[in-house]
């Protein structure tokens, strides 16, 4: 049997896709107000879960079940992210999976409700029939949940040790409602691929500057709801630096509905790092809500 190198199973598993969940997961810790010192293992562990282990889960299990159309395009390679053979790939997707669980179920039942919706829908994203990624609207709205609001759920969940309070709850869901429109701004890549292979995600179905605005309309909505949500909760310098924040992304919003397609990555590195600070500004602001 063939065992795949270190590197092609980190390639597999995509180290770099760990930030988002990891991220959403401190934002989480940091709203519920509750102390890191008097809680570390709660941040540590559930970074852990939401990065190495759901993430990279997640990430496998993809690979995995793109296995098939990886060989029409490049048959020496089993899957998609290097030469793993297949059945390496669904041992190590799996693996991932069950570990996960197990972890989740360990800090407490609320991580693990949240970690049983993501796995589900992590599997039903890449796996027949359900196959949530031939969908823009559906497949980028199952990686924006599982990312963005089910990791700040459970890093609220565990530092309080039970469900968090609604504010959290309510920064969580338009935070994933905007991660769908940065989950968009990766589908510009593969327009021609997309739209070859049936592929129905929003650029491939809508045209380039449809989906764009789709994108960018997302991601703004969201946190304009996020910052009337703080103004009145009583957060009013921080729903100003959020506001600001939003406004700064607006411009670089113009420039990349210019160009679109050559412009989604620098768009990526620009607005999305805007919006991951306006969210841990949020998290700050309702620190101590949770109950």
């Amino acid at each position: 049997m063939i065992i795949p190198r270190p590197a092609d199973v980190l390639e597999l598993v995509k180290p770099l896709t760990w930030f988002a969940p990891m991220w959403a997961y401190a934002c989480g810790v940091v709203s519920s107000g509750a102390s890191i010192a008097a809680h570390p293992s709660g941040l540590v562990l559930g970074v852990l879960l939401a990065g190495p282990l759901l993430c990279a889960s997640s990430q496998a299990v993809n690979d995995w079940q793109d296995r098939h159309v990886d060989a029409l395009n490049q048959p020496e390679r089993p899957v998609p992210s290097g030469r793993v053979p297949p059945v390496w790939a669904a041992a190590i997707a799996i693996g991932l999976s069950v570990a996960s669980l197990v972890l989740a179920f360990w800090l407490g039942l609320w991580v693990a409700g949240a970690a049983a919706v993501g796995l589900s829908l992590s599997w039903a994203y890449s796996t027949p029939p359900a196959r949530l990624k031939r969908n823009g609207w559906y497949g980028n709205a199952a990686v924006a949940v599982s990312y963005e609001g089910l990791a700040w759920f459970a890093g609220a969940a565990v530092m309080v040790g039970g469900y968090p309070g609604q504010a959290v709850v309510w920064l969580a869901v338009f935070y994933s409602v905007g991660a769908h429109g940065i989950m968009t701004l990766n589908d510009f890549k593969a327009v021609a691929g997309d739209r070859a292979m049936g592929v129905a995600s929003l650029p491939a179905r809508y045209g380039v500057r449809p989906a764009a605005l789709i994108a960018c309309a997302t991601m703004a909505g969201a946190q304009a709801v996020v910052v009337a949500m703080l103004w009145a909760w009583g957060h009013g310098a921080y729903a100003v630096a959020v506001a600001v924040l939003l406004l700064a992304q607006g411009g670089l919003m113009i420039r990349f509905l210019a160009h679109p397609v050559e412009r989604a990555p620098w768009y990526n590195a620009t607005g999305t790092s805007l919006y991951v600070i306006g969210m841990m500004i949020a998290a700050v602001a309702v620190r101590g809500t949770a109950s």
